[in-house]
């Protein structure tokens, strides 16, 4: 909701033409105090009224909503980063029609300095995130592997491995491990641990990284949005990038 508002306060050369939502009824109390209220429209309506869509919806929704888009030479703003590695062919069809696939930096800092790096050569890229037990219950790796993490008293690494397999295991919660492995070395090489800890509130990421060109680690701790399994910034995120599309300085990649 945090982009709709500040697209309806105004975002220079941006206009929010409609907005599509599982529950109407839900969200129409808020979508009717904007100035411009947009039009609801099922998922397949969106591409005939906007040139831009941002996806922030359950991962199964993701080629609906972005393949039409990129098919129809599109912008399409991901934020389910972890179901592209599953429709890893919407990015040929992005090429193939002019269309384009971007992933916002979210709840991860230094991705413009994983992505310079990776020019030259990446040797190795380790995240640590470590979450508080509600970001993580209910995830199919928690659910598959009978782990009781809402009884746990004391930090608990619950996976290692690497970011495709978190990708799998945590759809709604990792999708900044699969961001950090598009811009670095992939998700086959960029490794991961994930702790669920009782005594944290915010959402915590360290990644390290070893390259020919620079050695260096980064963290943020994230405060949770009103779901959480996201980072409030992630929303945020969104908002920047809108702003520097067409802003007269452009600072970063």
């Amino acid at each position: 909701m945090k982009v709709v508002e500040a697209l309806d306060r105004g975002i220079d050369g941006l206009v929010l033409a409609a907005v599509s939502v599982q529950n109407a009824e839900k969200h129409r109390s808020r979508l009717a105090s904007l100035r411009r209220p947009p039009a609801v429209l099922p998922i397949d309506g969106l591409c005939d009224v906007a040139d831009v869509v941002i996806e922030c919806a359950p991962a199964e929704l993701l080629r609906s909503i972005v393949a039409p888009f990129v098919t129809g030479g599109k912008i399409a703003i991901v934020l389910s980063a972890g179901a592209l590695l599953d429709n890893e062919d919407l990015v040929d069809l992005a090429k193939q029609n002019g269309g384009q696939i971007v992933v916002p930096t979210g709840a991860l800092i230094g991705l413009d300095a994983v992505t310079a790096a990776a020019v030259g050569t990446i040797h190795s890229v380790r995240m640590v995130t470590r979450k508080p037990v509600t970001g993580l219950a209910g995830a199919p790796y928690i659910v598959e592997n009978n782990i009781d993490i809402e009884r746990i008293t004391e930090p608990l690494k619950i996976f290692d491995g690497t970011a495709r397999e978190a990708a799998k295991g945590f759809p709604a919660n990792l999708n900044v491990a699969v961001a950090l492995s598009l811009a670095g070395i992939g998700p086959d090489r960029t490794k991961l641990e994930i702790w669920a800890d009782p005594g944290l509130t915010r959402n915590v990421h360290r990644v390290d990284v070893e390259s020919d060109t620079a050695r260096f680690s980064m963290s943020i701790e994230n405060v949770p949005s009103e779901n959480p399994k996201t980072g409030l910034i992630t929303a945020l995120s969104v908002i920047a990038y809108l702003h520097k599309w067409r802003a007269s300085l452009r600072v970063g990649t």
